[in-house]
C-alpha cells in the first residue's frame, strides 16, 4: 500500500453520519487518510433536485449547495457522500479529486458524464439497504393484511372496531395467498426468502433475471405481468425507476389486477400512477395499499390518498435503519482501500 496521505472529504448527514464514514475508513484504511468532516441537515431538510437550480441539470437527489461543497472539496483527492451534489461546474473547482465514493444504490447526485471526462473513479454501494427495505415490505403487507393500520387509526379516534372480527371484514393469512413480486434485485430476492416461512404461494416477475436455483426449488414461479396482475392477492413493486418501469402501475395494469388485492410500494414513486391508484382504492377494487415512496416528496398537503381509510402511508423511511448505515460506510471505506492499494472498484458506476 501507498505510505503517502491521501486527503479525504467526508460529506455526511443526519443519516448517514460523517464520523460512521470516518470511524470504517480508519478501520481499513489506518493513518493512510487524512480527513475533514462535514454534516449536511437532511433528513431534517428535504433534498433538491437537479432541474431547481440553475448549473445543476443531471442531477437529481441531493443536497448542499454548490459553492460551499466545492470549497470545503478544495484539493482532495477522495470525496465520501450520501448527498453532496457534484456537477460539471464543481468539479471545474475540484481539480484533484480522483475518487467519488457515494454511499448509496444509484449516483444521482453526481454528474456521471463530467466525472468521466476527467477519469474520475466514482462508486456506489448498491444493495446497502437491502434487508431493511425487505423487512419492511413484509411489515406493510401484514399491516393492509391484517388490518393493522385500520384497527390502529380506530382506536386512535377512540373508535373499539369490534366489527372487524367478522368474517366478511377480517384480514387474511399469507398462507392463503398468492404473493407477487415484481423485480427480482437485491431487494426483491430478499422479499421472496422473508415471505417463504408465510407459506404463501409466491409469484415473480422480472425479464432480465432468472430465479434462483433455490427459489425454484422452494417452488417460487417466474411468471409475465399479466398472470401476477390477474392471480395476486398482493402485488410489491421492486424495480428501479427507468423508461420502461416509469408509470408502469397505470389505470390499466391497476384495472386488471386481482379485485380485492392489495399494492404495496417500498421502491420508488414514480412507478405509479396515483389518480388511477387513487379510484382504484375509492371504487374498493383494491381492498388497500401500503405506499412508502411517492411522485412527489413531501406529499402535498391537498393529496386525496391522506384521507382514504385503507392506505397507509410512511414517508420513504423503509431503507432507515442502523444496519443500513454500517453497510454503506463499510462498502465505501473498502472502496477507499481498493484505490489507495491499486485495486480495481467493487462496484464502479
Amino acid at each position: 500500500m501507498d505510505s503517502e496521505t491521501r486527503d479525504c472529504a467526508v460529506i455526511g448527514d443526519n443519516f448517514m453520519r460523517p464520523d460512521r464514514f470516518a470511524q470504517a475508513i480508519a478501520t481499513r484504511c489506518g493513518d493512510t487518510v487524512s480527513m475533514r468532516l462535514m454534516t449536511l441537515s437532511w433528513p431534517d431538510q428535504p433534498m433538491e433536485h437537479g432541474y431547481a437550480r440553475p448549473g445543476m441539470d443531471g442531477l437529481k437527489e441531493y443536497q448542499g449547495d454548490p459553492d460551499v461543497i466545492a470549497a470545503f472539496v478544495g484539493n482532495a483527492e477522495i470525496l465520501v457522500t450520501h448527498l453532496a451534489p457534484v456537477s460539471a461546474a464543481m468539479l471545474e473547482r475540484m481539480t484533484n479529486l480522483r475518487l467519488i465514493a457515494v454511499s448509496r444504490g444509484g449516483p444521482v447526485n453526481i454528474d456521471m458524464e463530467a466525472a468521466r471526462l476527467r477519469q474520475i473513479r466514482v462508486v456506489n454501494t448498491p444493495g446497502r439497504n437491502a434487508g431493511a427495505v425487505a423487512e419492511f415490505t413484509i411489515g406493510a403487507i401484514l399491516t393492509q393484511t391484517r388490518l393493522i393500520g385500520v384497527g390502529h387509526d380506530s382506536l386512535r379516534a377512540h373508535d373499539w372496531r369490534g366489527d372487524l372480527y367478522r368474517a366478511d371484514r377480517t384480514g387474511r393469512e399469507l398462507s392463503e395467498m398468492t404473493v407477487g413480486i415484481i423485480g427480482y434485485g437485491y431487494i426483491g430476492t430478499r422479499v421472496v426468502r422473508l415471505l417463504k416461512p408465510f407459506g404463501c404461494r409466491i409469484l415473480v416477475h422480472d425479464p432480465y433475471a432468472p430465479l434462483s436455483q433455490a427459489d425454484l426449488a422452494d417452488g417460487v414461479i417466474a411468471a409475465s405481468l399479466e398472470t401476477i396482475l390477474a392471480e395476486a392477492d398482493v402485488l410489491s413493486l421492486h424495480p428501479r425507476v427507468t423508461d420502461e418501469t416509469r408509470g408502469m402501475m397505470n389505470a390499466e395494469r391497476i384495472a386488471a389486477m386481482k379485485p380485492g388485492a392489495y399494492l404495496i410500494n417500498t421502491a420508488r414513486g414514480p412507478l405509479l400512477d396515483y389518480d388511477a391508484l387513487t379510484a382504484a382504492l375509492r371504487s374498493h377494487h383494491l381492498a388497500g395499499a401500503a405506499l412508502d415512496t411517492f411522485g412527489i416528496e413531501p406529499v402535498p398537503d391537498d393529496w386525496a390518498l391522506l384521507n382514504l381509510p385503507n392506505v397507509t402511508l410512511t414517508p420513504h423511511i423503509a431503507g432507515a435503519s442502523v444496519k443500513t448505515v454500517t453497510i454503506a460506510a463499510e462498502a465505501a471505506a473498502e472502496e477507499l482501500r481498493r484505490f489507495i492499494a491499486g485495486e480495481p472498484p467493487l462496484n464502479p458506476c
